[in-house]
């Protein structure tokens, strides 16, 4: 037992003890959790979200999770100014959060779509204090890149850093254009290019301007704006795969000048005409398909797609993340329900090894191939290939090799913010497909179920259009669209030459504007040169053709090309009683003219677009038209906005 004397001491000791601790009492932190979404309620992964100490100026910086949510621990009391954006969305701000020991404060913010680049007060916020780590400098180091800022991190002797978080990048690539120019007719009468099916670029253009925003001018392909709608020209007989078709009239937009039309309408298939497909799914289930617009969209697209094939066809699913895999083996459509379930395990992580999972996708479309039938591999990602085989030209030799032995390929593009646009649309181009962006399930729709035989089931491929102006009607041309789709004109009897495919009941249209002999309009001319002379053959004046329309084309599994002859004769039909579709094919491309803000674009406004598309809108049986006119009007407010602002 303790004597008397101990245990007073040792109470002593505890009181004393006591009155210590309740000096120094240890501080107790609160946390701050919430979720950012978009302003449909769905999650928005991957959004950058600051946390700012307004007392102390210390920034805190998160990602949000896949579902969207974020959370700060360990925030000591006081009052904090929160800021979230995501790329393609506005900043929202909340001020004056106040944070109390021992709470938790929950927020739900809602993003509302808007501009994607961050103005200086926004790059100012992403400077988050850290310390300097080994074989790293002190100081501020970062940049911008695609119109978003990349982190950048300062250091202070002494000072405890925030934590630090590598906030969001937008990466979109997109190749550059370069608007083709009038050409006199006199020293370069051939005009040489191949077809183009492609409508990628108007699906990404709605994007953009459904996201309030204007889209880069590398992002608007104006033959892809153009053919994405069908036009009804004369079905083609049943010994040609397809039909031409033209029409002159006034151009819109500058009336000194007439504008050409030249369409080709494929031959649709019936039902039993169609080859069995031996179809292989290559779907990127990397990290950066997380987004709800990437793998949870391609899921649905998938599942349309599945549900319009036929009892002969067969699928395989293969995936890429961090490596490459095999999720279901070449599979009749009598196991439809297998093939669906395989579609909705997908789940997203890991980086992205797109080279690996072309090479399994060509591999399992070789061991299943029907001859004669459909083979076709089908890429779904938005193009940020970043392991294993990733160089453009790697994949572009592998492709063409196996286009070779009848497998095609067709990749669809999903998502923003790391899109690879210029990689997928050529790695369509030389894979004998085509390229689709899918927006919303709406255009999945289009472009798997209404337009299904034509994204599948090539009818001619190597189709190329020479045209050939009369110098003595044609004094300059300019084709509108298809600058990365020009060949030389050696390459049009060159059936070594790859050109585009046409879809069965697939529609391509191709404009030019051309300057009518005898203007006084100054053209670049070949004038001054040394060795010769080149003269019109009288003939051409007698002629009434102001061109000829050559194409060549090949059979999907021929070696040979087939040549087809169309002359024009411009019989003077005024704009207003032009067809339909000469109105509607002129509206867009006029409106694409005003996106890139074309030095060609003559007296085009937004305006006269939409005169030009409503007297131009015909049946529109699936509204696309009428979408068209809605978006030429949102983005008629968008460009005032800007432009008051500016």
């Amino acid at each position: 037992m303790l004597s008397r004397k101990w245990f007073g001491i040792l109470m002593l000791g505890l009181l004393t003890g006591s009155l210590i601790l309740g000096n120094a009492p240890v501080e107790k932190t609160a946390s701050l959790k919430g979720t950012v979404t978009d302003s449909q309620g769905n999650p928005l992964p991957q959004a950058t979200v600051v946390l700012v100490n307004l007392n102390t100026q210390v920034r805190h910086t998160v990602l949000t999770e896949k579902t969207g949510e974020f959370v700060f621990e360990g925030l000591p009391s006081g009052n904090y100014r929160l800021k979230a954006w995501a790329a393609g969305f506005k900043p929202v701000v909340r001020e004056n959060i106040r944070i109390t020991q021992g709470k938790i404060v929950t927020l739900e913010l809602r993003l509302q779509p808007g501009p994607a680049h961050l103005v200086e007060e926004e790059l100012a916020d992403l400077k988050v204090e850290m310390p300097a780590k080994e074989g790293v400098m002190g100081g501020v180091v970062g940049g911008v890149l695609g119109g978003v800022s990349q982190a950048s991190y300062r250091t202070r002797p002494g000072e405890t850093p925030a934590p630090y978080y590598r906030p969001y990048h937008n990466t979109e690539e997109y190749s550059r254009i370069y608007e083709n120019i009038f050409l006199p007719a006199l020293s370069n009468p051939l005009s040489t290019f191949s077809i183009d099916v492609d409508t990628a670029s108007y699906a990404n253009v709605r994007r953009f301007i459904n996201s309030n925003q204007l889209p880069i001018k590398d992002a608007v392909r104006i033959e892809e704006m153009i053919n994405y709608f069908t036009y009804a020209y004369p079905e083609p007989g049943r010994k040609q795969p397809f039909a031409l078709y033209t029409e002159i009239s006034s151009c819109p937009w500058d009336t000194r000048h007439r504008l050409i039309h030249i369409g080709l309408q494929g031959r649709k298939l019936e039902t039993e005409e169609l080859p069995a497909s031996n179809l292989v799914f290559l779907l990127d289930v990397s990290g950066s398909m997380s987004s709800p617009n990437k793998l949870p969209l391609l899921r649905q697209a998938f599942k349309l797609l599945v549900n319009e094939l036929s009892p002969r066809d067969r699928v395989a699913i293969t995936v890429y993340a961090g490596a490459a895999g095999l999720v279901l083996p070449s599979t009749a459509m009598s196991q439809k329900d297998r093939i669906i379930s395989a579609i909705e395990r997908l789940n997203a992580g890991g980086s992205t090894a797109g080279g690996a999972g072309i090479q399994l996708a060509y591999k399992v479309a070789e061991e299943n191939l029907i001859p004669g039938g459909n083979n076709r591999v089908i890429l779904a990602t938005d193009g940020d290939f970043n392991v294993g085989v990733s160089s453009t030209s790697e994949l572009v030799r592998m492709i063409e090799e196996k286009r070779e032995k009848g497998v095609f390929l067709t990749v669809l593009g999903f998502g923003m913010g790391n899109y690879k646009d210029g990689r997928m649309e050529e790695l369509a181009d030389k894979g004998n497909g085509n390229y689709h962006y899918i927006d919303n399930l709406m255009e999945a729709k289009k472009v798997f179920v209404d337009d299904m035989r034509g994204t599948l089931f090539t009818i001619a491929k190597d189709v190329k259009l020479q045209v050939e102006f009369n110098p003595a009607k044609v004094k300059a041309y300019r084709l509108i669209g298809y600058e990365n789709r020009m060949l030389k004109k050696e390459d049009f009897a060159d059936d070594r030459k790859d050109a585009g495919e046409l879809g069965a009941g697939h529609t391509v249209t191709a404009l030019y504007e051309i300057i009518p002999y005898g203007s006084e309009e100054e053209i670049p001319s070949q004038k001054g040169l040394k060795y010769q002379q080149t003269h019109i053959d009288p003939k051409a004046f007698k002629s009434k053709e102001i061109l000829t329309v050559n194409l060549r084309y090949k059979a999907p599994d021929a070696n040979k090309s087939r040549l087809i002859r169309h002359p024009l004769v411009d019989r003077a039909v005024s704009l207003d009683r032009a067809s339909a579709d000469f109105k509607f094919s002129a509206a867009v491309a006029s409106f694409g003219m005003l996106l890139r803000e074309s030095e060609f674009k003559g007296d085009a406004s937004y305006e006269r677009v939409l005169e030009l598309a409503r007297a131009g809108k015909g049946q529109d049986y699936h509204g696309y038209r009428a979408e068209f006119i809605q978006l030429v009007e949102k983005t008629r407010l968008l460009q005032s906005i800007t432009s008051k602002t500016e």
